[in-house]
């Protein structure tokens, strides 16, 4: 589309601009997550299902989707439940029809990331799978000549200005911006899209978009639906333990990146208990083992005081966790996005009060020019080095009638700027970069209700800033020092290989997003770490199963770029060892289950001595023991399922519960008993669980299905020990 100046319009109006601009050939890109334009999206795609002429090809990842049921029971659950925190949120309609039996032949839908096993038994959604960095995804769109693209914006009007800002999506949206842009030059048909919708916080930073930069702009209010929000999830024991190894790695005065769930919020949480409860905090961490088993590792690269210094966040994802951080008081460190003025504050040479001989510091280390340039100048008076009413002209430093020399080689021409035209302090500092967010309804909140000051410490960029050192690596490299990401994985090997996204039979789970990206910059940066996180069990098919495992047929992280693993029993730091090395710190860490049998596999190949035993110290390596180590902490009110708060009502949460246990007992080997344990049940419903009954629309059955209904849940609250 040619660019005669941005164009207003409504959904309809644009999806004919869309079929009158490509014809029947559409293939359009949206962003990850929370920035999709929903309502133009169903449009066009109610246009390809009714017309099979049109062919549309949507390339987009992590669509987002309400929670399905796949029986009465969880109806009545989840419904309700459902109907309050995502009221007003509009459904994606493609993804409706992929949960009904599939998406019309003249519809392909790439999702490049999707949430954890959405599309495992999908054939279609797994061959349409492209998998691709992060940071590749616009290269991969523009291979595939993806020619629209469409994501949310916010406006913000001021003194009858209009300025927008890509909020929650700034990841992929800029460099599609920038790349449409040339592919337009050289004669392409581009269109890129803006919807706006006033309930996305304004986020600074890159973020900030002009209209110009878009072809077609709808701005209509009934388009300003609520934001899809993602509840809590609960943090297991075994999340809490990793949380708790992961907290002691992490150093005062570094950065950190964690991710969405359950594993973020334990290691926000642990964070928090290392920061505001430190008496707390050491001893756990001594009871625990972890502080001798890991003094050395520990003192090295992280630590276990609280944070005078605090962290800052480089993150490709916001999470809910950074702001319970910030809020907390550990999200404090700023960084300023100029080399000279970080190589001081890295050196504590500088703090957020500018010394007078600030300009001779950046002198010596060669930051600025004698002879100061006007890109030096504006530069140091973006961050309050130069005090505001002060500008640059013609090598002059002037104020009114005042001015001094911009050649600082002049001792009392440099001591008059350093008297008269310095600032008192930094500004514009960040405590967060980040790329795109989402959370649950009370973290969006948090955002729009900062202050405008106080929001702009938490700038949104592209994943081409966030996810890599590229473009300017003097920079990133000073503000991300001591980095530490943390990382999640479904499976790791005895020899340090991690399969994050898929499996052996080449089934997706999810994607790799951007975790390669992190991998490679912790081991760019001179000072980084991985801290790459995996639970050394999990429950399939009533069966406990080790995701610590001798060989993997899928990996997402080969094993040369291998440095920590963490998993619920411990820490294997392996950068740098040899094989028998790793093996030996990956045998420590397993669930001593499978330990044995992991040692005779390594033994088998001949990859360990034939004589070697597991250390006794890590054979005891059980839930149970898990449990008891934070059983007493638990009693105090810490490490609470839901440590910062919860989308689910009390009378839910404990339903959940319940019916959890019932899930599990049914595909176990205990599932024989239930029919002679329904027999058991009372012949009515306890005094005590009558509001839970209520709560499942069963307070008054009166039909055998209900009434069937009705003793499935009192035998889930019987085998909870609640009657």
């Amino acid at each position: 589309m040619k660019s005669n100046g941005t164009k207003y319009v409504t959904v309809d109006q644009c999806v004919d601009l869309i079929l009158r601009e490509f014809g029947d050939d559409i293939r359009i890109g949206m962003p990850l997550g929370l920035g999709k334009p929903v309502p133009l999206i169903n449009a066009l795609y109610q246009k390809a299902k009714e017309d099979p002429r049109i062919h549309l090809t949507i390339s987009t990842a992590l669509s987002l989707e309400k929670p399905g049921w796949s029986n009465e029971l969880e109806r009545r659950f989840l419904e309700p439940f459902a109907n309050r925190t995502w009221q007003g949120v509009p459904d994606l309609e493609y993804l409706k029809d992929i949960r009904k039996g599939g998406l019309p032949d003249n519809v392909v839908l790439h999702e490049l990331f999707c949430k954890a096993g959405a599309y495992r038994k999908d054939p279609k959604m797994q061959q349409c799978y492209m998998s691709t960095n992060y940071t590749h995804t616009v290269r991969d769109c523009e291979t595939n000549n993806n020619c629209i693209f469409a994501q949310l914006l916010v406006k913000r009007q001021d003194g009858g200005e209009t300025t927008y800002s890509a909020s929650c999506n700034a990841d992929t949206a800029l460099e599609a911006l920038k790349s449409f842009q040339e592919s337009k030059k050289q004669g392409k048909p581009r269109m890129s899209i803006g919807m706006v919708n006033t309930q996305l916080p304004f986020m600074y930073g890159d973020a900030e978009v002009s209209a110009d930069q878009y072809d077609v702009i709808i701005d209509d209010p009934q388009h300003s639906f609520p934001l899809f929000a993602t509840p809590r999830q609960p943090v297991s024991v075994q999340d809490f333990m990793i949380g708790l190894h992961v907290s002691p790695l992490v150093k005062d005065g570094g950065t950190l990146q964690i991710g969405i769930g359950a594993l973020g919020d334990s290691i926000a949480y642990n964070l928090s208990l290392r920061h505001n409860q430190n008496d707390i905090y050491r001893q756990l961490i001594a009871e625990s083992g972890i502080g001798a088993t890991y003094a050395q590792l520990i003192n090295t690269v992280g630590g276990t005081d609280s944070f005078a210094q605090g962290l800052y966040g480089s993150t490709e994802m916001l999470v809910d966790g950074f702001m319970q951080l910030y809020k907390n008081g550990i999200m404090k460190r700023k960084v300023y996005h100029h080399a000279g003025i970080q190589r001081l504050i890295n050196a504590g040479k500088l703090r957020e009060e500018i010394p007078s001989d600030i300009l001779t510091q950046l002198i010596t280390q060669e930051s600025i020019r004698p002879y100061l340039t006007q890109k030096d100048f504006e530069a140091l008076q973006r961050f309050g080095v130069f005090k505001d009413e002060w500008a640059y002209q013609q090598g002059w430093i002037v104020n009114g009638e005042r001015r001094y020399s911009a050649l600082l080689t002049d001792p009392e021409n440099l001591r008059a700027i350093s008297e008269n035209c310095l600032g008192t302090h930094l500004k514009n500092g960040v405590v967060l970069t980040g790329a795109f967010f989402i959370g649950p309804t009370d973290f969006y909140e948090s955002l729009r209700s900062m202050p405008e000051e106080e929001r702009r410490q938490f700038e949104m960029t592209g994943v081409d800033v966030a996810n890599q050192l590229y473009g300017d690596e003097l920079l990133r490299s000073l503000e991300r020092k001591d980095g530490r990401f943390c990382n999640t994985g479904m499976k790791a090997t005895l020899l340090g290989a991690i399969a994050s996204d898929g499996l052996e039979d080449g089934t997706v789970i999810s994607g790799v997003g951007g975790q390669y990206n992190f991998v490679s910059m912790a081991h760019a940066l001179p000072d980084g770490r991985l801290l790459m996180m995996i639970k050394s069990t999990r429950q399939e098919g009533g069966k406990t199963l080790s995701n610590i495992i001798y060989n993997y047929g899928h990996v997402t992280i080969p094993r040369h770029l291998r440095d920590i693993v963490v998993t619920e029993y411990g820490i294997a730091d392996i950068r740098g060892k040899c094989d028998q090395e790793i093996i030996k710190a990956m045998l420590n860490i397993a669930d001593s289950r499978f330990q044995d049998e992991l040692l005779a596999e390594a033994k088998k190949y001949k990859k360990i001595p034939e004589t070697y035993e597991i250390p006794q110290q890590f054979r005891n390596n059980t839930p149970a023991r898990l449990a008891e180590t934070l059983k007493a902490y638990k009693a105090q009110g810490l490490f609470a399922d839901f440590p910062f708060g919860s989308s689910f009502t009390d009378v839910e949460l404990l339903l959940a519960y319940a019916l959890k246990i019932l899930k599990t007992k049914s595909v176990g080997p205990g599932a024989a008993d239930i029919p002679s344990l329904m027999q058991d049940l009372p012949a009515e419903v306890p005094a005590n669980l009558t509001v839970f009954m209520e709560r499942m629309q069963l307070g008054n059955p009166t039909t055998p299905e209900e009434k069937q209904l009705e003793k499935t849940v009192l035998l889930a609250f019987r085998l909870a020990g609640f009657c």
